[in-house]
């Protein structure tokens, strides 16, 4: 039996995604979680075999969350499951340790399939999202990535700094390289075209 953790912040989701997978035979869902952090929680107290996460999720996202358990060595295979058909997010999604990307308007059988695969110790990709994934590479570091999300949230400088423990001129050389790097005129159309790439 595959004993599986979904983590999806929408109740109607999580609740149709358990419902769909406890018709498998050999697959399982032990525990549900509302955001990341809860879904952390519960992957290290349960140790599931796979792990299904959102990406965008309160507290904790499904890419952090798969960064964690990837750093902990934790052996829970994740399948990112989303709206999110972009190249951007699927590199992230890869190099922060998941083992399957798939949409969220897949088939139901595509994810039962998925889970078996990662179980197994193998991949499962949407196969045109993983032929783009290497042409577009993201150029933003980590800290221009999470200067240019808080902007984009309409953070002023000092709040920003304050949040990240940063100095302000700090704050503004990774905001003036991250609108560089995208693109952008400025941090509102920078943030939105990094966002349509998935790199943010």
């Amino acid at each position: 039996m595959i004993r599986v953790l979904i983590a999806e912040d929408q109740s109607m989701v999580r609740g149709a995604l358990a419902a769909l997978l406890e018709i498998e035979d050999d697959i399982h869902v032990i525990a549900q979680a509302r955001n990341g952090r809860e879904a952390l929680a519960l992957v290290l107290r349960e140790s599931p075999d796979v792990v299904i996460a959102d990406i965008e999720m309160p507290e904790m996202t499904g890419l952090e969350l798969a960064a964690e358990l990837n750093r902990q060595r934790h052996r829970a295979r994740v399948v990112m499951l989303t709206t999110f058909a972009r190249p951007g997010y699927l590199r992230r999604a890869l190099d922060a340790g998941a083992a399957a990307y798939l949409l969220k308007d897949a088939p139901s059988s595509r994810l039962a399939e998925a889970i078996r695969r990662v179980h197994g110790g193998g991949r499962a990709i949407d196969p045109e999202l993983a032929a783009e994934v290497w042409t577009a590479a993201d150029p933003l570091t980590d800290r221009e990535r999470q200067v240019l999300r808080l902007a984009a949230e309409g953070r002023s400088g000092p709040e920003i700094a304050a949040e990240l423990r940063l100095s302000e001129g700090t704050v503004r050389n990774y905001l003036s390289e991250a609108i560089g790097k995208v693109g952008g005129r400025n941090r509102v159309q920078a943030a939105r075209l990094a966002r349509e790439k998935g790199w943010l």
